[in-house]
């Protein structure tokens, strides 16, 4: 088995639940305290190993490009100023590019989860990899993808990380994993559920996070594409159920020790920017005392 070490992230968005914010300035760039979302994630994709990460835009999203690459000449220079006070904010952007290959890929083709993918084929070629949204964020040790990437080696075969759900309006929101316990928290999937409501679903796993893949998702991706007739959206998930009826190996599990942040939408993302400004060390007492006279 080849080791993970690429990644993609779909960042095509125009993320309008943030508009007017998000009209010139990515939703994958929304801060979370001093970083923005985007770099968690690829700092955890990092942490797992992944050494090229390979970043799906569209329009308006050249900030992202600017994020990861070398900081300006003119700010370093403003940096360099403020003397050894300001050096860790140097090391700091440099770091930041340091962090893997990036590559960027403008989105082209029709509506739907999968389009990223295929844009990117000729760079993944018969590797397995990381695909993930920006949107999604896990606190977690080990991390979410270091234990995807364990799963992946013990068991071969795609991954796909899980939250417990428990609302009848999750399992409106979500989908939902059915298939056959491996072990406590892991099972080997026979069927994806859409969004399946309390009643028709096969469990209480519900997929979030990304996902793991294997290489042979593409011929079944080409498939899905060629049956395209103009009206329908172009979506991974019967790719991947096509798979699991031809025999391959799925697995979902629950991420161990975690906490999932969604940061879609406007209430997830202020409970997402407290949680990490009450985790922050040179904020959180000052923050949390803030809080406590507001909320007093």
């Amino acid at each position: 088995m080849k080791p993970v070490t690429k990644a993609v992230i779909a960042a095509a968005g125009f993320g309008t639940r943030f508009l007017p914010q998000t009209k010139a300035m990515p939703k994958e760039m929304l801060p979370l305290v001093d970083k923005p979302i985007i770099q968690y994630v690829v700092e955890e994709l990092v942490g797992a190993g992944v050494k090229d990460i390979i970043i799906v835009t569209g329009s308006n999203k050249r900030s992202i490009e600017d994020h990861f690459d070398r900081p300006a000449a003119d700010l370093i220079a403003n940096l360099k100023q403020g003397g050894e006070s300001k050096q860790h904010y140097i090391d700091e952007m440099r770091g930041i590019a340091d962090l893997a290959n990036f590559v960027y890929v403008r989105q082209k083709g029709p509506y739907g989860n999968a389009t990223p993918v295929m844009n990117v084929q000729h760079l993944i070629g018969d590797e397995p990899f990381f695909y993930v949204f920006a949107d999604d964020l896990f606190v977690a040790e080990p991390t979410r993808f270091q234990q995807m990437v364990a799963l992946y080696e013990e068991l071969q075969g795609a991954i796909f990380p899980c939250i417990r759900i428990s609302k009848d309006e999750e399992f409106e929101r979500y989908g939902v994993m059915g298939g056959e316990a491996v072990r406590d928290g892991v099972i080997k999937m026979n069927r994806i559920v859409e969004k399946p409501g309390r009643a028709a679903a096969p469990s209480d796993l519900a997929s979030v996070g990304g996902y793991l893949l294997t290489p042979k998702i593409f011929e079944y991706l080409e498939r899905e594409q060629h049956n395209l007739d103009g009206t329908r959206e172009f979506y991974i998930q019967p790719a991947m159920q096509a798979m699991i009826d031809d025999g391959e190996n799925f697995y979902a599990f629950e991420v161990r020790d975690s906490k999932y942040y969604d940061t879609g939408n406007k209430l997830e993302y202020l409970k997402t920017v407290v949680d990490f400004a009450l985790q922050d060390d040179e904020l959180k007492d000052d923050f949390g005392s803030y809080l406590r006279q507001r909320i007093g």
